[in-house]
């Protein structure tokens, strides 16, 4: 089934753009970045950012990310996907990166939730970002909590 990633959560004041790769079955029907409850995002960032995003609706959120300069978006605008693996993400369409410029012309950081994402890091490098590939925030992936929170953390220092 084809998917159709969301709009950029990104403004002239974003600095950090963290960049997935498709929403999965549960965003979309919520219609929200990282809706899945199993999914860590919102407990990894608000860890990093001293707020609890994790018990604040959608748009809170949202307005958090903003305050503290960081935006939203994912790699693909669309792309087909049975579940909620990366892996198996066929047919996509990347998103137009070059509006990045115009819509956040103070971005600096760019971060890629996950191996999926990460594999089109070299783009936004050569765009003159910088870049950096975190372990991805899914919930499949608690194995490596400690790490993961340390290296998004360490991701965030500047």
């Amino acid at each position: 089934m084809k998917k159709q990633g969301f709009p950029p959560v990104i403004d002239e004041n974003t600095e950090i753009l963290i960049l997935g790769s498709l929403p999965g079955d549960v965003s979309i029907r919520k219609h929200q970045y990282y809706g899945h409850p199993g999914n860590d995002f919102w407990r990894l960032l608000g860890s990093i950012i001293g707020e609890d995003l994790q018990s604040i609706n959608y748009q809170n959120r949202l307005e958090a990310l903003k305050r503290n300069k960081i935006g939203l978006w994912d790699v693909f605008k669309a792309g087909k996907r049975e579940g909620n693996e990366d892996t198996k993400i066929k047919d996509e369409e990347i998103n137009q990166f070059s509006i990045l410029k115009d819509m956040a012309p103070n971005l600096k950081l760019v971060l890629f939730n996950g191996k999926k994402s990460g594999e089109y890091e070299p783009i936004l490098r050569a765009m003159g970002y910088e870049t950096k590939i975190l372990l991805s925030s899914s919930g499949a992936n608690r194995r490596s909590l400690k790490s993961r929170k340390s290296g998004w953390a360490e991701a965030f220092k500047r």
